[in-house]
């Protein structure tokens, strides 16, 4: 082929003053900024009928989650852990897990969506465009902005619509109370069942061995005895629990040997009742010397003089063992005359 046969190329246009010889134009620049778009108005902009309807639209969702949050706390106060309801098509569930489930997340729902609906129809939907600038803003930017927040909460209506306002604040003072009530699970609230034991007027004192009540003749002088309250028995589910408050060790002392004025009042005979458990943290006490009438604990040594108050003669101990006022009733069996007055065993509680 000769060069005679090669067609000639087109001539392309590769100056911009090629364009004004016939040539094609090439734009400046293909990807230039189209700008924003014309702003449309919503119907919450011209018409208040419709701004109304909005504003109560948004205060209605604030009360649900209000309400849901009521709902949420009364469930969880009311419902038994252990009720089990058929849900269809979910099955069988726990009624309070359900309950907290849905009335939890529909007092959530209810704010987002709320929010969500309050921006899209009343608060300013006006693009506003700006250059990025550095981090370290100088003072006009700085002012800029905070004029630029009041004009955002100016525009947003919060100041003029007391209705959302107020709803809106209801809605989210009440949510973290369902929290707050998530924290009664930490724990069982403690009253003043460690201040109480199962010792009541009344009630008999039974032998830890024999499980028959005691009569004076059956405490000897020097002898140490463990007694427990009339009816509380080990095949009870809480046994473990009244009687590492109530446990009880009974003594005979010499009414002459005894130092303590209230202590001789609160026995019968020179028969003392002292608590078993041990002040320090808590250990059974089971050692007795009849002869100085000490008792001491095997865990930490601490030592109780029982003819002067079970005062503490020696060890860590904080404080005296409690005693428990005891008498004979009309058949001849010892009885207490009511619970102890001090709590029993450590006393961190007693010090809150």
């Amino acid at each position: 082929m000769s060069s005679q046969d090669i067609p000639e190329e087109k001539h392309l246009p590769s100056e911009q003053g090629d364009a004004h010889h016939g040539g094609v134009a090439v734009a400046d620049d293909p990807f230039a900024d189209p700008g924003l778009p014309v702003h449309k108005p919503r119907i919450q902009d011209i018409d208040e009928r419709a701004a109304k309807r909005s504003e109560r639209t948004v205060a209605m969702l604030f009360t649900l989650s209000m309400l849901a949050t009521i709902g949420f706390i009364v469930s969880y106060v009311t419902l038994p852990v252990d009720k089990i309801v058929f849900i269809f098509p979910i099955g069988k569930v726990s009624a309070l897990n359900f309950a907290l489930g849905l009335t939890l997340g529909t007092a959530l729902f209810c704010i987002g969506a709320g929010a969500v609906h309050w921006a899209r129809t009343l608060m300013s939907d006006v693009e506003v465009a700006d250059d990025r600038h550095e981090i370290a803003a100088p003072a006009e930017v700085k002012a800029k902005v905070l004029q630029d927040f009041a004009d955002g909460a100016n525009e947003s209506g919060i100041a003029r619509r007391p209705l959302i306002r107020n709803t809106l604040i209801g809605a989210m003072a009440m949510v973290p109370l369902a929290g707050v009530m998530l924290l009664r699970d930490l724990g069982p609230l403690p009253e003043v069942k460690l201040r109480k034991t199962v010792w009541a007027k009344g009630k008999l004192l039974i032998n830890d061995n024999t499980n028959e009540p005691l009569r004076p003749e059956d405490v000897l002088v020097g002898s140490l005895t463990f007694a427990r309250p009339e009816g509380l028995e080990e095949e009870q589910h809480d046994f473990q629990t009244q009687i590492a408050k109530a446990a009880l060790m009974i003594v005979r002392i010499k009414p002459e040997d005894i130092k303590d004025k209230q202590e001789l009042e609160w026995s019968h005979e020179g028969i003392v009742a002292y608590s078993k458990i041990c002040t320090h943290v808590g250990c059974p006490i089971s050692l007795y010397e009849q002869q100085t009438h000490h008792v001491l604990c095997p865990c930490h040594q601490s030592t109780f003089d029982l003819s002067d108050g079970a005062r503490v003669i020696f060890g860590p101990a904080g404080h005296a063992l409690p005693q428990l006022r005891i008498g004979v009733n009309d058949e001849g069996f010892l009885e207490a005359h009511g619970d102890f007055e001090e709590p029993v065993g450590p006393a961190f509680w007693e010090r809150g």
